[in-house]
């Protein structure tokens, strides 16, 4: 018996990258563990340094890779966010 293709055990690894616009910073991070994306990089939108510690005071801005994006489940996802407060 033949193993399956490189493109087939490819696509069958790829996962589709959720939107998480607009939604709390939490509820993003839950988005994306439930779709098995777990290396989460949490970005400062206003480019301050601040660190997200209440991540529900915080809401997406944007996301990298964006949403539709198939990657592998060890691909780094950069979520952005911005205070509620900042706008």
């Amino acid at each position: 018996m033949s193993a399956p293709s490189s493109a087939a055990r490819t696509s069958a690894e790829l996962i589709t990258v959720p939107d998480v616009s607009g939604l709390n910073h939490q509820q993003a991070q839950d988005t994306m563990q439930a779709a098995g994306l777990y290396n989460l990089r949490e970005v400062d939108g206003k480019g301050l340094g601040r660190v997200l510690v209440v991540d529900s005071n915080w809401v997406q801005v944007g996301q990298d890779p964006p949403a539709g994006t198939k990657v592998t489940a060890d691909t780094v996802i950069t979520l952005t966010a911005i205070k509620y407060t900042d706008r």
